[in-house]
């Protein structure tokens, strides 16, 4: 064991999670484990749940898995959590033995719970947590945390710990995002009419009681169009994913990209700021469900940026930000 001053400090990347496999049960069982987070439904249990057991557990699973199947890859698997363990592969190359790299999933496996205690069971004495979300919601980064502080709150001896903030404006993202972007325009047949930000949308209800989501979102978009040399005219900012009937966060991208198929435009490209790795969410929901949806209404081609991945700008941003973190500690 490495005495005191040569333990490694550790970094664990928080990431949201898939199903361990693309069948019903795994689905069900991991949407359980969602849905039943009250950081992501705010309503009383007691009104929630009959819901959630009594109609969307019982309906939505086998619709999921339907889709889930589309982006299962029989030697990868999801690509969310196969991205997110590069990027603990690679960030640990980048750090090296000064630190001591992990991921873990909020929901589904590798739980966070043994893999904390993994860490403390190596004695590491001080732990920088990474959400993996560039824009905080209550919803997303306030939960990973929860999960952590209550996981520490079991542990004898706690580590030091530093939580890295969201990142939405950070140089070092901003400059990735842009330098993947410019490689897809590179990529292109043709220029895109239309540029569309699309992010995971949140209920109203929540911003109004003050989750900072669409600020932070509304703060990268700006950054990120700036960065690229977007025109104001030339790109725009929607909200996708929404579940439910209540109002979410507007414009919403299906609405949108309706809208501008029928005004004539033919060439788009959705960009998912939000996502650092590509999802269910970014392959199936924009990639096929939304390409779909314009070309329906009389579009012609909906081009989908890539999110960050494994991509070298990324891990070298991330190296970035944590060790701006880990400063006082080496």
């Amino acid at each position: 064991m490495l005495d005191a001053l040569r333990k490694p400090i550790a970094v664990l990347l928080l990431q949201l999670g898939s199903p361990d496999d693309a069948g019903v049960t795994a689905v069900r069982r991991y949407l359980r484990e969602f849905l039943s987070d009250p950081r992501v439904i705010e309503l009383p249990r007691w009104k929630w749940y009959p819901i959630l057991y009594g109609i969307v557990l019982q309906r939505r699973p086998a619709q999921s898995a339907a889709k889930y199947q589309l982006i299962w890859d029989k030697e990868k698997g999801f690509p969310l959590k196969y991205y997110t363990q590069r990027q603990a592969e690679e960030l640990q190359k980048r750090l090296g033995d000064h630190f001591l790299v992990r991921y873990a999933m909020r929901y589904g496996t590798p739980a966070i719970a043994p893999v904390v205690a993994e860490l403390c069971a190596q004695q590491v004495e001080k732990l920088i947590a990474v959400p993996l979300y560039p824009q905080y919601s209550a919803t997303t980064t306030a939960s990973a945390l929860d999960a952590l502080f209550q996981i520490l709150m079991r542990q004898r001896a706690v580590p030091a710990l530093r939580v890295v903030p969201p990142f939405y404006q950070h140089p070092a993202y901003v400059s990735a995002e842009c330098q993947v972007i410019r490689e897809t325009l590179a990529t292109l047949p043709q220029p895109p009419e239309k540029v569309i930000f699309s992010f995971h949308g949140i209920p109203q209800r929540y911003a109004d009681a003050g989750d900072p989501y669409p600020q932070h979102v509304e703060t990268t978009v700006s950054r990120l169009a700036a960065e690229c040399g977007f025109l104001p005219g030339q790109y725009t900012l929607a909200y996708q994913s929404r579940f439910g009937r209540e109002e979410w966060l507007k414009p919403y991208t299906d609405e949108l990209l309706l809208q501008m198929a029928r005004q004539g435009v033919k060439r788009v490209l959705v960009i998912t700021p939000g996502f650092v790795t590509d999802c269910l969410e970014t392959i199936d929901e924009i990639g096929r469900e939304a390409r779909h949806i314009f070309q329906q209404a009389g579009g012609q081609e909906l081009y989908r940026c890539h999110c960050l991945n494994d991509h070298p700008v990324w891990i070298e941003a991330l190296q970035r930000i944590v060790l701006e973190e880990s400063a006082g500690w080496l």
